[in-house]
């Protein structure tokens, strides 16, 4: 029995790891896409706030998209879905290097956030799948660890685009490379190794479902909490980037620097918070970021203000991974087929709240009242870091 015991726990890993490579390509495309799609906006409708008003939309339909897949989740298999999704990803990159017009770039944008949506999902679970129990917080810290470190070459490399050629040409590398993310997922022949569960198709149940546990919308909401401060770093910071007079090129450098704290920390910390638990780590981590985002407020001077935001990402290292991990340890049996579609909507919700309050905040107030906006979400999470259930990973 040890030895199948050992054998189950290498080829598991193994897979995550796979895994890991996978959600590296796929991530690279989405960091080159991500490091221009607000500038390239703001070309369009030279206004900062029609670009968070329009972001706010896309947020919306990922939202609503996420609660529409929940039964095609459950149904069918996970391992098609995902290359189902990464195709349609594909061709929205595609569509979106061969459009000028603002409303096709909106739609397209939108099959884009939609697609994403159910790949966001899907693999998700697969990861969870693939993960023993008690190593859930190491192997989503390998996840975004790779993951992060697409993030650290995709805006370098964005950077050397914009700078020798055209920023639309950036859609059509995001293309190429999730194509070869398609195709790499082929190669290792993933299969759905939970099986099926039985769906529900009402979306309204559904929706209701998931909000009537307490310990859900905890989970929930301190995840939202992470996804609002990165619509800061995306969305609003290379606005202001370009507002300060810097070039393009600086958007690449900053979040080239951003995201070098997460694939150094991300592993080590998620180890810590499984051995350690939960609620201290979130705690310690959203006060932090509050206190800097509080900093920006009264500093002027730009490049003072990017390395306090660099230094912030000190603290997302710890709640990024171990936020989706914390949701997984609450869920019981089969519900992460059923949950983990709606709680990825987190993602938007969290975007949402933070770039339709900031867009608000841009209509009457200077740039500098956007990070008191986000100030106060993160003393928010702090507070409701203290209702978590202290969960210890290594006890199981």
């Amino acid at each position: 029995m040890v030895h199948i015991h050992k054998y189950k726990e290498v080829y598991r890993f193994g897979s995550i790891k796979k895994l890991a490579v996978i959600i590296f390509i796929a991530s690279l495309a989405n960091a080159l896409y991500g490091t221009i799609w607000a500038a390239y906006l703001e070309n369009l409708v030279h206004n900062s706030s029609t670009v968070g008003f329009i972001n706010s939309f896309l947020t919306v339909m990922a939202f609503i998209s996420y609660f529409i897949f929940i039964p095609i989740i459950e149904k069918y298999d996970k391992a098609k879905l995902f290359l189902i999704a990464m195709f349609f990803v594909a061709t929205s990159y595609f569509l979106l290097y061969l459009s000028d017009n603002i409303f096709l770039v909106i739609l397209f944008a939108t099959m884009l956030t939609v697609s994403a949506s159910l790949k966001i999902t899907s693999f998700g679970i697969l990861v969870k799948d693939n993960s023993p129990r008690k190593k859930l917080s190491r192997n989503e810290g390998l996840i975004y660890t790779f993951m992060n470190s697409a993030w650290v070459i995709g805006p370098l490399l964005a950077s050397f685009i914009i700078l020798k050629y055209q920023d639309k040409n950036i859609f059509l590398i995001s293309a190429i490379l999730t194509i070869i993310t398609l195709l790499v997922f082929l190669k290792f022949n993933f299969k759905d190794v939970k099986g099926k569960s039985k769906s529900d198709n009402n979306t309204l149940k559904n929706f209701i479902g998931f909000f009537k546990s307490k310990d859900r919308i905890i989970a929930y909401s301190l995840g939202a909490g992470v996804t609002t401060w990165w619509s800061l770093i995306f969305i609003f910071i290379p606005l202001l980037i370009l507002d300060s007079g810097l070039k393009e090129q600086w958007i690449g450098i900053f979040l080239f620097a951003v995201a070098i704290p997460l694939i150094i920390l991300e592993i080590p910390m998620s180890k810590i918070v499984g051995r350690k638990g939960f609620r201290k780590m979130f705690m310690i981590s959203y006060i932090f970021v509050a206190v800097i985002a509080l900093i920006c407020f009264f500093v002027t001077q730009i490049y003072t203000i990017l390395l306090l935001l660099i230094l912030a990402s000190f603290g997302l290292a710890i709640l990024e991974p171990n936020t989706e991990a914390y949701f997984f340890d609450i869920l019981k049996g089969k519900e992460r087929y059923h949950y983990y579609g709606p709680y990825n909507t987190t993602v938007d919700v969290g975007q949402f709240l933070g770039m339709i309050t900031s867009s608000v905040i841009l209509l009457f107030l200077p740039f500098k009242y956007v990070f008191l906006v986000y100030s106060g979400w993160m003393f928010f999470f702090f507070l409701l870091s203290f209702k978590t259930k202290d969960i210890i990973e290594s006890n199981k």
